[in-house]
Order: C-alpha cells, then sequence, then structure tokens
C-alpha cells in the first residue's frame, strides 16, 4: 500500500491537478505508452483488444480550499472547493503552494476559536479563515492572492497496522491504485481498454462528461469511494468488509447485468461484497451512463470513513479485493449488457 500513500500525499484539487497527472503518467509509463491529456485535463490510457471497448474511470481530483479575500490583519478567507464539512475543516493544517518556492503552512481557524472563547454552535463556512502568522505584504510578496490554491496536508500513512491507511484524498486515490494496478495486468484483457483518470469531479462531475466524448465504450465500470457507515449507522458499509457494489444514489441506478455480472465474480471467488443504496450523493457514473444514447455503467467502490474530511480511513481487503473482482471481470467480461 506504500504506492497508495504517495498518490494520497500529492496535491492536486479540483481545478489544479497537474500535480496528480504528473504522478500517474509517470508510473503508467512503462506499462503502456499510450495516453493522452484531453482538452480538459482528463488523463486516457488505451490498450488495443480484439473485444469490446471498455471504459474504467476513476477521478484524481481532491476536495480543497481557495482564498476569496485577503484580511488586513495576513487572515486569508477561503471558498471550498467540493462539498467539505466544516467541522472537518477546523484547527487543520493547510498547504498554500507558491509558485518556485516551499508551500506556506496555515491553520485553519474562527474568530471565537482563534481567541479561546467557548464554542456553542457549529460555525458556518464563511466563519473559516486561514492564519499562516505572515502578514498580507508578506504573503503577496509570496505571490498569495485571491484565487490561490490551498490544499490538506500531506500525512497519509497506515494507522494502527498496515491494514488501515489514513489521510487526504482517499476520495479517490483509492480508484487511481486500483485503476494503476489493473493497467499493470492490462496485457492479459481481450477488450480495448481505455482507463480514465478525470478531472473536477469534486465539483460537478465535468472530466466524466468531457472525456467520455472521445471513447465509445459497450460499457463502464467507474472506481470510486463511498461513505462507511460501520461506526455510525447500519454497518451495511463496513471497513475490511470488501469492496461495495452500487445499486443506487441520488442520481443514478446501476446496470443490473454489470451488477449481477460482478456479484458472479464475488462468489466464485469468495469474496465479500457489500451491497450499497444511497439517498445522497453520484459519481462520474452519472454522466457516462447518459452519454452516447446510453452506456451500462456500474460503480464498484471502497468504503471510507471521515470522507470529505482532511483525514479519511480506508482497509487494504477492501482495495484487494476490488482490484481482483474487476480483473476477473475485464478477462471474461459479460457479452452484453442491458
Amino acid at each position: 500500500m506504500k504506492e497508495l500513500i504517495a498518490l494520497m500525499n500529492v496535491l492536486s484539487a479540483s481545478g489544479h491537478e497537474s500535480a496528480i497527472r504528473s504522478y500517474l503518467m509517470k508510473k503508467i509509463r512503462p506499462y503502456c505508452k499510450d495516453m493522452k491529456v484531453d482538452k480538459f485535463g482528463n488523463l486516457i490510457v488505451h490498450k488495443k483488444g480484439k473485444g469490446k471497448s471498455v471504459m474504467l474511470v476513476a477521478h484524481m481530483d481532491e476536495v480543497g480550499l481557495m482564498i476569496k479575500n485577503m484580511n488586513a490583519d495576513g487572515t486569508l478567507k477561503i471558498s471550498p472547493i467540493g462539498g467539505i464539512e466544516t467541522l472537518a475543516c477546523l484547527n487543520q493544517k493547510v498547504l498554500i503552494p507558491v509558485k518556485g518556492k516551499k508551500s506556506i503552512m496555515g491553520i485553519i481557524s474562527t474568530s471565537r476559536l482563534s481567541s479561546g472563547e467557548t464554542i456553542t454552535e457549529l460555525p458556518k463556512k464563511d466563519d473559516l479563515f486561514i492564519d499562516t502568522g505572515l502578514s498580507k505584504i508578506a504573503l503577496q510578496k509570496l505571490g498569495v492572492e485571491v484565487g490561490t490554491f490551498v490544499e490538506f496536508e500531506k500525512r497519509a500513512q497506515y494507522l494502527g497496522s498496515k491494514e488501515y491507511i489514513m489521510g487526504k484524498a482517499a476520495d479517490d486515490r483509492v480508484g487511481c491504485f486500483m485503476l494503476l494496478e489493473l493497467i499493470k495486468r492490462s496485457k492479459k484483457y481481450p477488450g480495448e481498454m481505455n482507463f480514465v483518470f478525470t478531472v473536477q469531479e469534486e465539483v460537478g462531475l465535468y472530466g466524466a462528461k468531457t472525456s467520455v466524448y472521445n471513447i465509445n465504450p459497450e460499457w463502464s465500470l467507474v472506481i470510486d469511494v463511498l461513505d462507511a457507515n460501520d461506526i455510525s449507522g447500519d454497518g451495511t458499509r463496513a471497513l475490511g468488509k470488501g469492496p461495495v457494489l452500487s445499486i443506487m444514489d441520488s442520481q443514478t441506478l446501476s446496470n443490473t447485468c454489470l451488477n449481477d455480472t460482478i456479484k458472479a465474480i464475488a462468489k466464485k471467488k469468495k469474496l465479500s461484497l457489500q451491497p450499497g443504496v444511497s439517498d445522497f450523493g453520484t459519481t462520474d457514473a452519472l454522466y457516462i451512463s447518459l452519454s452516447k444514447g446510453g452506456i451500462p455503467t456500474t460503480v464498484l467502490g471502497v468504503p471510507v470513513r471521515n470522507v470529505h474530511s482532511s483525514i479519511g480511513i480506508v482497509h487494504s481487503k477492501d482495495i484487494l479485493s476490488g482490484i481482483t473482482i474487476i480483473d476477473e471481470l475485464l478477462k471474461h467480461p459479460p457479452k452484453i449488457c442491458l
């Protein structure tokens, strides 16, 4: 899981994905040289094959923040990039990338937290600011300005044992890691493979919407993460109990044929598979499934605790089981999925 930890530590919020894209291209090149970056920034890796065209997708962006105002006292007002929980931001360390220089460290605070007052109600997003310890003039000299991206601190590592991994950007560097592992095995797959690392998923699924125009897949599989509910909830998405096969989310109904095939593979391989039904949230599968007159699509995800916060927690067993299931699916794809 060292590769996953390295992926999680790359700073690349939505709209600022160049670092993770470059990192992925470097890792992919020894296994597949047929890759391109489309005009929107998606990374598309292609492997020729005699079978039907398949599209596998994981988004490479992460939630983050952006500076929207620089106060006279040097504190920085921020806007969220993606759906970040306000509570999870409080007192967190952040990094402000500066061109040609080392990133500036900052702490997210509020006026009441800064002055040591008792917090009696949940702060609003507009209450948050970043304290860097620098003046406004010093920050401006370093190149910090309105529109500068802010990202959560790099600190991915094992938690308790090597089965649990914690850190920022579990959503969806877990999916990127799984795609990387599948690319390494791609010579075994009969189909024409399109491995797509999308951008700007966290702000509107935009990369998925644009990338599919240059691909004409027979079917598609999205690899993402889903919120775990094993500590607080009914335990249908628990860490260490296997990947989650999405049946429905707030906007997407997954393809039944693909889901049945995946269930059969998990049963054959004696691997646990958790069903996923959610009333909120959606994935890149939404726009892919509605493109090209309709593309059979489903989502295989990994449960994550503390999703959309500065530190998510995942279990290696869920990730490795997911890779095994998808590997078998690509070696023996369904003939038709309607």
